[in-house]
């Protein structure tokens, strides 16, 4: 997950606006094809696309399939013209309506999971009132508000043959992210690999399908320990291979795909000394940045320094670097050794690729929200999305 500035368009780079984010679709799209390299044919990749929605064509022509959990992701995917049959609609809530258009315009050519009993029989109605079969995963609860008790999908499998039009095709669980053992990532596979030997056994119920979500840790902060890609997945690899299920796996992934092909930047607007502490006052902040797991800022993510001048001094400094929002919240790194700053230095953060676009606290204070960069070597810099103003979602539309 090694990253360089010096891999970076130069374009990019030399912007004299900020803040802004950079995606690599070039580093994304290697970085897919490197994890379903070296996890053989034993599973397929699907891209979670919450964790960066600006990923998705990409992650279409090179991933197995996509998960969408929103109405609003699923009508990304239709401006984008995406196929359908790759898309799994996901969701704890799903509206009617939203399920019925779904159903009229794409005939059942999606994936729906069902997270309970009566998300079920909406889907089984609708599915009938259309006459369109449907097929659909059920959602197993790791123990929170997502999917559905063992009891629960039991219950629904056991009537299997009381719904014809609808296709069961196995089970998907998802528990968390950012897990460093990957003994719980074990115990997870195993217990499920034991409920679908029960499946068989007792309802006789084979599953085509395992959807999961392992939730591999991502290095955001320089203490982090950092595995290898190959080590990882040839761990991982022998776990698979452990299990009796010998049906299609599909991994469900974001985060571990997204997080090293992301940048962000910002500028140095305002230094002081206050009370002995030096403080960084940047043009961005935590409603553009979120690094998971970061707590009260006392961690250092990889970042570097873009000094506006090529005269760089090597004296080394303790700042801290805070945001433009008033809020003493809003703090991205306590404390940092750096060279020392001048108003018009930029700071570039990595590892940004997952969420932080989305996941920010984006519309508090009614600051702008930053331009969206995509990069790649056959369409060189492009600009996604201009800075756009969020005031107009903040204040009354009839006065």
């Amino acid at each position: 997950m090694k990253q360089t500035v010096q891999n970076l368009p130069q374009e990019f780079l030399s912007l004299k606006s900020t803040p802004a984010y950079l995606f690599d679709l070039d580093a994304f799209r290697e970085r897919i094809q490197k994890i379903r390299g070296l996890l053989g044919h034993r599973a397929k990749l699907c891209y979670a696309m919450k964790a960066n929605p600006f990923l998705t064509q990409t992650a279409a022509s090179c991933a197995d399939r996509l998960e969408v959990c929103s109405p609003g992701e699923f009508r990304i995917c239709e401006r984008l013209d995406l196929p359908m049959e790759k898309v799994v609609l996901s969701g704890v809530w799903k509206d009617e309506n939203d399920i019925r258009r779904t159903v009229r315009t794409w005939h059942g050519a999606n994936i729906f999971t069902a997270e309970s009993l009566e998300q079920f029989e909406l889907l089984r109605r609708i599915s009938e009132e259309e006459h369109c079969p449907l097929r659909l995963l059920l959602r197993l609860s790791s123990g929170n508000q997502f999917g559905m008790d063992k009891d629960a999908v039991l219950e629904i499998i056991r009537g299997r043959t009381s719904y014809p039009q609808l296709t069961l095709l196995g089970i998907q669980f998802y528990s968390g992210t950012q897990k460093k053992r990957l003994a719980a990532i074990g115990k997870e596979l195993q217990e499920l690999d034991d409920f679908l030997k029960y499946l068989s056994s007792d309802c006789g119920y084979t599953a085509e399908e395992l959807e999961y979500g392992p939730g591999f840790f991502v290095p955001y902060f320089v203490t982090d320990p950092d595995v290898p890609d190959e080590e990882l997945m040839a761990q991982f690899n022998s776990m698979l291979d452990s299990l009796s299920f010998s049906g299609r796996i599909t991994l469900e992934m974001g985060r571990f795909l997204t997080a090293p092909c992301g940048f962000y930047m910002t500028a140095v607007r305002d230094i002081k000394n206050n009370c002995g502490e030096n403080y960084v006052i940047l043009d961005g902040g935590i409603h553009h940045l979120n690094y998971y797991g970061q707590t009260m800022a006392m961690k250092q993510p990889f970042l570097s320094v873009l000094p506006k001048s090529s005269m760089c001094a090597g004296e080394m400094i303790d700042y801290q670097l805070c945001g433009a929002l008033c809020t003493a919240g809003d703090i991205l790194v306590r404390k940092i050794s750096l060279p020392r700053l001048s108003c018009g230095d930029r700071l570039l953060f990595s590892r940004v690729g997952a969420y932080s676009v989305t996941e920010a606290i984006s519309l508090f204070l009614s600051r702008d929200l930053p331009e969206v960069y995509l990069w790649s070597a056959a369409r060189g810099l492009i600009m996604e999305r201009e800075s756009m103003p969020t005031d107009m979602f903040n204040s009354p539309m009839h006065l």
